[in-house]
């Protein structure tokens, strides 16, 4: 399978409860390859969403896998794998006799169980019962029973609800790395910050709508274009003239301060430098993922 290849389209996606639409006309792809973050507040529709891309819902349009609508494939946990809160079993079987279980339904044999307990560092913990994990070993049990058919495409419904560092720390690299094995990834979360670390592209999704789908790099070059530099200087009507002549926007925000834009630090750092004009800081801050999901998303609410 090539990377960056379709392996998901969800076409149209709709859903009303109580005739008031909480998902309305919801599209995007996955590509082989590529962790997508599924972005947006609580309450936005993610999980909503993912329910009807599973056909845990019923809605409007379709969700295609491969080309096909999840139910013509005969073993849909060869095509998809879900993780919708840790792990879900009866919390008095252990780890390894639950995905035995759960493997002996979807075909999968033994010796898949035990890889998976592997792969995921639960191998020391197989024999605890789905009662005494920890959230995040439990996360990883769910991700587990996801994987049990191998299936190429992996969903995942906020994994890093509650996780501690360590565990964040191990959900964003097991995920990169099964993108990199070429599966499409979907990660939905609030936690902007986490996506900007993980994402390769990412889907707002504000009041059950797609406001903005973007690539990490596009969101960076954006961030980029935007970049305000801060700088303490006791020159500045000095460094203002030199500013503007180079094209940026000079703004005085103190005695010995201000705002740059349209250029970097370093292009301020070396127009200072030519120009002999003492600097005592100099400071650039990008806008992030956060930044860029509150300006799509006020955009929505003055539209809507």
């Amino acid at each position: 399978m090539a990377e960056h290849d379709t392996l998901l389209e969800a076409q149209g996606l709709g859903r009303s409860f109580g005739g008031k639409p909480v998902v309305a006309n919801v599209s995007f792809t996955l590509r082989a390859g590529e962790v997508t973050g599924f972005v947006g507040a609580n309450g936005a529709g993610k999980t909503t969403t993912i329910r009807l891309m599973l056909g845990l819902l019923r809605g409007k349009g379709q969700t295609l896998y491969l080309g096909r609508p999840l139910l013509a494939w005969g073993a849909p946990g060869r095509v998809v794998g879900a993780v919708l809160g840790g792990v879900a079993g009866h919390p008095g079987h252990t780890v390894r006799a639950h995905l035995r279980m759960v493997a002996a339904g979807s075909g999968a044999d033994d010796h898949r169980v035990d890889e998976l307990l592997e792969l995921v560092g639960l191998q020391g913990a197989a024999k605890m019962r789905l009662s005494g994990l920890s959230l995040g070993m439990s996360q990883r049990a769910g991700i587990a029973q996801a994987l049990l058919g191998d299936p190429p495409v992996l969903i995942l419904d906020e994994p890093a609800n509650g996780l501690d560092p360590h565990s964040l720390h191990w959900l964003r690299h097991f995920l990169r790395g099964q993108a990199a094995a070429g599966r499409a990834v979907l990660v939905s979360s609030h936690l902007l910050g986490e996506m900007e670390q993980l994402a390769d592209q990412v889907v707002v999704l504000t009041r059950g709508r797609v406001v903005a789908t973007a690539s990490m790099r596009e969101i960076v070059e954006q961030a980029a274009s935007r970049r305000t530099v801060t700088i303490e200087t006791p020159e500045l009507q000095a460094l203002a003239g030199s500013v503007a002549a180079q094209g940026g926007v000079f703004e005085p925000s103190g005695e010995q301060r201000a705002t740059i834009t349209g250029l970097d630090r370093k292009q301020i750092g070396d127009l200072a430098l030519t120009e002999g004009i003492p600097v005592y800081w100099l400071h650039e801050e990008k806008p992030s993922l956060e930044d860029f999901y509150l300006r799509v998303a006020e955009e929505e609410f003055k539209i809507s």
